[in-house]
């Protein structure tokens, strides 16, 4: 059950991470299609005007688009961000809602394209776009091995 300050249908964030635990909490809305991310804004979502932070809003329309990405592909791919553009056209304050909602636009065998629309209230903040490389366990593997043998020693 939601609290009246969290529209419908929404629940908490399913996927957690060491990056997003200070701005729990993070709230998702799975559809058909795609993962809708929503948080209440509060002050550890702001920068030193107290405006919303555009690392949060890179950040979470970052984790939209690849989980919407893994949500049309079959077999729960692991997914890298390959490129992450964002524009900001607005800001937002403390106690606004947040929503990210995300549109897979392409899946291959390779590669996944999103795009995001981020709304303050229901108004639109900013736009994102992402593309991610689908991982299979093998070419994780491959690339592991292949970092080990790469990397110059640190001095």
């Amino acid at each position: 059950m939601n609290s009246p300050d969290i529209p419908h249908g929404f629940a908490p964030h399913f996927r957690k991470s060491p990056l997003t635990d200070p701005w729990e909490p993070i709230y998702s809305r799975k559809t058909g299609d795609a993962v809708i991310i929503g948080l209440r804004l509060a002050t550890p979502h702001t920068n030193s005007r107290g405006l919303i932070h555009g690392g949060l809003i890179a950040s979470l329309a970052d984790n939209a688009m690849g989980l919407s990405c893994a949500a049309r592909l079959e077999g729960s791919p692991r997914l890298l961000t390959v490129s992450l553009a964002v524009d900001f056209i607005g800001t937002a304050e403390i106690g606004q809602w947040l929503s990210i909602e995300s549109e897979v636009i392409k899946t291959g065998g390779t590669l996944c394209f999103a795009q995001s629309r981020i709304t303050a209230d229901g108004t639109v903040i900013a736009r994102a776009n992402g593309t991610f490389r689908v991982v299979t366990p093998k070419d994780a593997a491959a690339s592991r091995n292949a970092n080990r043998r790469s990397r110059p020693p640190y001095r």
